[in-house]
């Protein structure tokens, strides 16, 4: 069992303020907008901006404060600015609908949100709560501003952290609250801590051991949970510089970013690292040496062809917002420890990080499973959630003796790799008998062999059938065989017969709802499916 740090206790803004007294004349955070700070500097305009937000803005009973911001470098200001000043910083979803925005917002009893007049103009989202444009409180900035954080910089670190209050946070207070993507229903309001991220923070240092000239590509938008632990505040608290462009999707921006900082570390989506094997160019990674994939199944084929382009093989990841966020993670051989043995098996999610614990329970009973056989994935650990805000009944459905219930299925093979077979909301019971979505999915897929690593746009999901309980059911926007011929094909593969689609069940759509993660939208997915098929 993974014993403490003697830091590992000490509050992330603590930390913060010591990582950027050891940078302070290195490059510690840029973005694609050319706005590039050293460690020094990153902490005065923090300084800066606290002031600012508490003279103009929130007053002192605000707890919790939106924010709207793109992965930038005003992003990174805005969500270190709130920790500092012991606030609970909200990263709202600026990629879904006006209505989810402030229904977040209102579960907070959010009254700022912090954004900017460009991103707003962008999305046209309409917000109950006031906006505050970062934009505009620039112009605000007085020379006691700036002579105040100047003196701040020029403290000693213990002084400043007491007159901030920063040695009054408890491990277990709240640092931020993180909107569940809400695949599969209402968002919920996931309260992550101090002692949560932290230690997420700290074993993922321990086992990928990042160094000082490490330059991390942050894609990932803050209101992903992978992007607020691992892209901001590794950042913050850790030793790589990190730099970020708004949109993981514009690739060639992405590419362009990575090659002028020398990226060696990249977080994505197996959705995100498609569009950069399509888009970029192979000096835009020459640098990468650890490229980790989350949030959906990583294909072989796209491993395969990405390593073939860029002379980096991508190796998956797992982990939840409620996890906050990482479990588990394969440990590339540039980054294993002499003597550590096996630390990466593809087609797994690799094994839990040091202090989490993992197991398998059966489905229907709840009895403790052993190695390599399948059922309900279970997480113990100091990254389990404090629970869901204001939804008692809720965090009791998941939260039990401590153990946190995913809703994924997996298996748990005798080496201690994790290999998650399916969510349990991407289950058809079809005569009795549990179908796995991401199964077919896959298999779909191989038949079409389209290789190059470029998969079609496909979903499996479930309609309701009289006679067999439920029926599976394609959507996709384009195929290059027939539903007949790749029916055939998942017949002759193997597969049960109960798992084959009928080639009545495929349907062309315009699009597949995605999340903004990349992920599909299982909700939207559901409601596709019933309007093109009926009820």
């Amino acid at each position: 069992m993974h014993r403490p740090h003697p830091q590992s206790e000490m509050a992330l803004p603590r930390q913060f303020l010591r990582m950027c007294h050891v940078a302070a004349r290195r490059p510690k955070v840029a973005d694609s907008a050319e706005v590039r700070l050293n460690g020094a500097q990153l902490l005065t305009r923090t300084l800066i901006l606290r002031r600012l937000l508490r003279r103009h803005v929130l007053g002192r009973d605000e707890q919790y404060v939106g924010l709207l911001v793109p992965p930038s470098v005003g992003g990174v200001l805005a969500n270190a600015a709130l920790a500092i000043d012991c606030r609970v910083a909200v990263n709202l979803n600026y990629a879904t609908s006006s209505e989810v925005v402030n229904g977040s917002a209102a579960q907070c009893g959010i009254r700022h949100v912090l954004t900017t007049r460009k991103l707003i103009e962008r999305t046209e989202l309409k917000l109950d709560a006031e906006p505050v444009f970062l934009e505009e409180l620039r112009e605000k900035v007085t020379w006691r501003d700036k002579a105040a954080a100047a003196a701040g910089w020029l403290l000693p670190v213990g002084v400043l952290e007491r007159s901030l209050g920063l040695t009054r946070i408890e491990p277990d207070d709240v640092l931020t609250v993180i909107f569940t993507s809400g695949s599969t229903g209402r968002p919920k309001g996931v309260m992550l801590t101090h002692r949560n991220v932290g230690s997420n923070i700290e074993v993922f240092q321990e086992i990928l051991r990042f160094r000082a000239d490490d330059v991390l590509v942050g894609v990932l938008p803050f209101f992903h949970s992978f992007g607020y632990t691992v892209t901001l505040w590794t950042a913050l608290s850790l030793p790589p510089k990190a730099v970020y462009h708004y949109s993981p999707l514009e690739a060639r921006q992405v590419g362009k970013l990575s090659r002028e900082h020398g990226g060696t570390l990249l977080i994505a989506t197996p959705t995100f690292l498609r569009a950069y094997l399509r888009r970029c160019e192979p000096e835009d990674f020459a640098k990468l040496d650890v490229v980790i994939a989350g949030a959906e199944k990583l294909p072989a084929d796209l491993i395969d062809a990405f390593d073939k382009k860029f002379g980096c093989r991508p190796v998956e990841g797992y982990g939840t917002t409620e996890l906050s966020p990482v479990v588990s993670v394969n440990i590339p051989p540039s980054r294993t420890a002499p003597g550590q043995g096996e630390t990466i098996r593809e087609g797994s999610v690799g094994r839990p990080l040091p202090g989490i614990e993992a197991k398998v329970v059966d489905l229907d009973t709840g009895e403790d499973l052993g190695p390599d056989k399948s059922g309900m994935l279970l997480i113990r650990g100091p990254n389990v959630m404090r629970g869901y805000l204001n939804m008692p009944e809720e965090t009791a459905e998941v939260l039990r003796d401590g153990w946190y219930t995913t809703g994924d299925v997996a298996l748990i093979d005798r080496e201690g790799f994790i290999h998650i077979t399916g969510r349990l909301s991407r289950f058809s019971k079809i005569g009795g008998e549990m179908v796995p979505h991401l199964r077919v999915e896959e298999e779909i897929t191989r038949v079409l062999d389209l290789g190059d690593g470029d998969a079609p746009t496909l979903a499996v999901t479930g309609l309701p059938d009289a006679k067999k309980g439920e029926r599976l059911v394609v959507l996709h926007t384009g195929l290059p065989l027939t539903p007949d011929e790749i029916c055939r094909r998942l017949a002759g593969s193997g597969l049960p017969p109960i798992w084959v689609p009928s080639p009545e069940s495929f349907r062309q759509v315009g699009e597949i709802p995605l999340l903004a993660s990349g992920k599909l939208d299982l909700r939207r997915v559901k409601e596709q499916a019933l309007s093109e098929f009926g009820g």
